[in-house]
């Protein structure tokens, strides 16, 4: 499903709306089903991200995470290049990254190969709607072509969709966790 740049625009703003109000009613434990996931990759290299704006926060599961190996997390070192990932431990000294996410102010660069990914919006496909640059399709293509990697959405249940409208670059995701259960796409 291709779509125009303002019917992408009007869907990106539909999903802040639907996600500042998931954010705004989540309690606690919203990384709880994230951390079942995970526990069945222990050891192997991880990235999550730093929570902004109204994201749901996978933190307490990374670090739960990073007592078994080595988690990272994004770093984008510019337009149109994909993302690196320095290592992260949950007392690493942050700086202030693109965007906003805190990112470690230093450290050794992680090659993940589980990937908690961020997003807007998702359909049950698999595909996901970010923000728009493309870091996250850069990345899981440069990976993937590498070998077998893990791309797990991270969003609440109100974050789905009917279906995100998607390009030939767009990269799927392998599995979706939401705070009310984890779909794999079909």
């Amino acid at each position: 499903m291709s779509a125009t740049k303002e019917e992408k625009d009007a869907l990106r703003k539909a999903a802040f709306v639907a996600r500042k109000a998931a954010f705004a009613a989540a309690g606690p434990g919203q990384a709880d089903r994230l951390s079942e996931v995970l526990a069945d990759h222990r050891g192997v290299p991880l990235s999550g991200y730093m929570r902004i704006r109204t994201e749901i926060d996978p933190t307490p599961a990374m670090a739960e995470a990073a007592a078994h190996g080595p988690v990272g997390v994004p770093v984008i070192e510019g337009p149109g290049r994909p993302l690196k990932f320095r290592l992260w431990t949950p007392d690493a000294e942050t700086e202030e990254g693109t965007f906003g996410a805190h990112v470690p102010a230093a450290g050794d660069w992680v090659v993940p190969q589980v990937l908690i990914v961020p997003l807007l919006a998702f359909d049950r496909r698999g595909y996901r709607m970010g923000y728009g640059g493309g870091f996250y399709d850069r990345t899981l293509a440069g990976l993937r072509a590498g070998g077998p990697v893990l791309a797990i959405g991270f969003a609440f249940a109100a974050q789905e969709v009917a279906a995100v409208p998607i390009d030939a670059t767009d990269e799927r995701l392998d599995l979706i966790v939401t705070e009310a259960g984890v779909i794999e796409p079909r």
